[in-house]
């Protein structure tokens, strides 16, 4: 069974009275353990696509299925609750809350899931020194590099032991030595957990190390390719 399967997957945008299709139409099978790239031109439909497999959005017609439940089946509370449980995100801006250190913005999702603090701490402590950033716990983001902000990105999208991950341009922001040092980062954590990776990017060093990548060009499926 998929880990995740779109089919004919459409999302349109009410733009003014013009309605502007995103997607025409996606059919894309996802497999457990899967380093898998989406790009294209900007405006291919690259975002939207992780958008509404991360169930931030819903499609206009079409279905979504993760480990064969069907997406279209879940009220908001059970697509929040999947969110929560199921899956992890990456985003090129970080999103981190400037209040909160290290630790507390990677324990967040555990709260919200309702662990208890002594176990969200020691699981995101976990997380944390996986990633590198074992001297970093009391840091806010304001103090932390833009390579260093991106870990505890990706720390706080693991703490979950999700199936799923989904970065959205998670090397856009950063400098080339750092862009290398978090794709290798996700790459070893792929292959040492098999933790599955989607994400959308422009980045040809990202491309070169993925095992699989999707083309789109104005909302369709142009290519993929297996390496």
């Amino acid at each position: 069974m998929p880990l995740i399967e779109t089919r004919r997957l459409k999302k349109n945008y009410q733009l003014g009275k013009a309605l502007v299709p995103a997607l025409r139409g996606v059919d894309l099978i996802v497999e457990e353990g899967e380093f898998v790239a989406v790009w294209g031109p900007s405006g291919s439909g690259k975002s939207t696509l992780l958008n509404l497999i991360g169930t931030i959005d819903t499609p206009s017609s079409g279905n979504i299925s993760l480990k064969g439940r069907d997406l279209n089946e879940f009220d908001d509370n059970g697509l929040s609750e999947l969110r929560n449980q199921s899956i992890g995100f990456v985003f090129q801006s970080f999103n981190l809350v400037p209040v909160f250190n290290a630790l507390e913005n990677v324990m967040l999702p555990l709260q919200i899931k309702g662990d208890k603090a002594g176990s969200a701490r020691e699981k995101a402590a976990q997380r944390l020194t996986q990633v590198g950033l074992s001297d970093f716990f009391a840091h806010r983001p304001d103090s932390l590099s833009g390579g260093q902000r991106q870990r505890v990105a990706i720390a706080r999208a693991l703490v979950t032991d999700p199936s799923l991950v989904i970065a959205d341009e998670p090397t856009a922001n950063l400098d080339s030595q750092t862009s290398a040092e978090i794709i290798e980062l996700m790459q070893k954590l792929n292959q040492d957990q098999k933790t599955t990776f989607i994400f959308s990017t422009h980045d040809q060093r990202l491309l070169n190390r993925v095992k699989r990548s999707v083309r789109l060009i104005d909302g369709r499926i142009a290519q993929e390719e297996v390496y």
